[in-house]
């Protein structure tokens, strides 16, 4: 089962480098488009989708790699179980929240699929494949959290505490050790 989760992780978040670099490519050729002289139009709208793709995709990844930025003055001011209680609150309430977002975005994706939905744009794109990206980085996001919620509330570390915990240890020196 932990394999299974990692995997999700770890590909939520290649595949949110594979957006990074889909953004960097899509504004490559517009560049180059631009300066050869042919049209480049609806490139930033395949851009703008990738880089939801990427942000969204990129999150249950970023917060088991502890890069979140997270408000811990109330957390690390306790020890012991009333520092335990507030971790299992703190997530408990990501859970909800990420929860209910990640429900609404699939709901969207399903609404956009259903109706046919289309893009605006010169080139037509039916909506829900750009906002999938978004939908499926939620729902990473949202297993992560209950991963951590239940892991902590079981008396165990979160994997944001763990992965602190080993890059604080590479970036010591080795005398502080």
């Amino acid at each position: 089962m932990r394999s299974t989760l990692n995997a999700i992780y770890k590909g939520s978040g290649l595949l949110a480098g594979f957006f990074l670099v889909a953004i960097a490519l899509l504004s490559l050729i517009q560049i180059v488009g631009r300066e050869l002289g042919f049209a480049s139009h609806s490139y930033d709208e395949f851009a703008g989708y990738c880089m939801a793709a990427s942000s969204f995709l990129g999150l249950a990844w970023t917060l088991r790699c502890n890069e979140h930025i997270r408000m811990t003055l109330a957390i690390a001011a306790t020890k012991g179980a009333l520092r335990r209680a507030f971790e299992v609150f703190s997530l408990a309430v990501a859970v909800a929240m990420t929860g209910y977002f990640a429900w609404w975005s699939v709901a969207m994706v399903w609404t956009s699929y259903s109706l046919g939905d289309v893009s605006q744009g010169l080139v037509p794109i039916s909506l829900w494949i750009p906002q999938s990206g978004m939908a499926l980085g939620l729902v990473a996001l949202l297993i992560a959290f209950v991963d951590d919620l239940l892991v902590v509330a079981l008396g165990g570390t979160s994997s944001y505490e763990v992965a602190g915990a080993a890059k604080h240890a590479a970036d010591s020196p080795a005398f502080e050790r």
